[in-house]
């Protein structure tokens, strides 16, 4: 998993590792007094027992140009690795902020400081400006059901990640029903079924071709009913050229007012996951991502940039094909992920 980011990363720390580890050769042995010193005389032998003198003889500084080159190429290759350009200069300019200026002592690890800096840098890229506990924000609404509405276009794994999460809801001890608004696509509503009953859940459904924002609607009936306490609603894969489809799916959020409107991205997509992303979010308004395939991306782009360039959190990650491997998004764990260190 994220094998070509992490060693595009890890690169980039041993160049600047070796940049730095020149600039240390060119410091003075420890007990001489440095060139400059000796030249102008200027250090007493006072000042050469002041607290901290000796401390400044054996460190070094980052300085920009030991870590330009390094960042030029890191800039190319992670573009290579399908992370979004806005998110690259992001990248660039926190990586830079965090090294350029900072001294480091002789001695110590400088591979593990410089790959410290990048990790942060990493973090808050993926830190998002809003954050989602979905069972809080179930317990907090009060008034039953909660509404969720699943986006995406097709081929993203969206029905089987509502499945998952609905397996999910349900472990966390709450009532959930799903709403089969795929009346488009064939054998999308026996699919659905056939998960709901794997993982103990009931379906609201109609017949191929029945208006998708009404089967939505009657789910919500049957869980404010029922007392259920979530309800899921799938709808058709989009794509930019079904312009039906996705006036559809704008009726479906108009008539359900969900509480919550998920993007379920594939990770597999590279870049284009982004301008996927974006174009749900210019429709119907997108308030978080659930990527799938985690656990088969190589290249790490999409799930460093999705949340960024949308600025919506991403929730959920699919790291497996059981209905178990759906897993609550940390970006602690998806760095430490990154780097090789889970």
């Amino acid at each position: 998993m994220f094998g070509k980011l992490r060693e595009k990363l890890k690169k980039f720390t041993k160049q600047v590792e070796e940049k730095v580890e020149e600039e240390e050769k060119k410091l003075p042995e420890v007990g001489t007094k440095p060139a400059e010193a000796e030249k102008k005389e200027e250090v007493s032998a006072k000042e050469e027992k002041k607290p901290g003198f000796l401390g400044k003889l054996l460190q070094v500084e980052i300085k920009e140009k030991d870590v330009e080159r390094a960042l030029e190429d890191l800039e190319i290759e992670l573009l290579e690795a399908d992370v979004a350009l806005e998110v690259v200069d992001e990248l660039r300019e926190s990586i830079k902020r965090k090294l350029v200026g900072r001294k480091v002592r002789i001695g110590t690890d400088k591979g593990k400081i410089i790959e410290g800096a990048v990790k942060e840098a990493v973090l808050e890229v993926l830190t998002p400006p809003k954050r989602i506990d979905l069972l809080e924000e179930i317990k907090k609404k009060g008034e039953k059901p909660y509404v969720i509405v699943f986006v995406g276009f097709n081929g993203s794994g969206k029905t089987t990640t509502i499945a998952k999460l609905a397996h999910w809801l349900k472990k966390n001890g709450l009532g959930v029903v799903i709403a089969a608004s795929d009346t488009f696509r064939a054998g999308a509503i026996e699919q659905v079924e056939q998960h709901a009953k794997n993982v103990g859940v009931k379906v609201i459904k109609h017949s191929y071709g029945a208006d998708p924002a009404a089967v939505a609607y009657d789910a919500i009936q049957h869980a404010k009913a029922r007392g259920i306490d979530v309800v899921l609603v799938d709808t058709a894969g989009r794509n930019e050229l079904n312009r039906n489809l996705m006036d559809e799916m704008k009726k479906i959020v108009r008539v359900t007012k969900p509480d919550l409107v998920v993007f379920v991205g594939d990770s597999l997509a590279g870049n284009s996951i982004i301008e996927q992303a974006r174009q749900f979010n210019e429709a119907v308004r997108i308030d978080g991502v659930i990527l799938t395939k985690l656990d088969a991306d190589a290249r790490g782009g999409a799930a460093l940039s999705i949340s960024h360039a949308i600025g919506a959190p991403i929730l959920f990650v699919g790291v497996g094909q059981g209905y178990d491997d759906l897993r609550p998004f940390d970006e602690k764990w998806f760095v430490d992920l990154i780097f090789g260190e889970e």
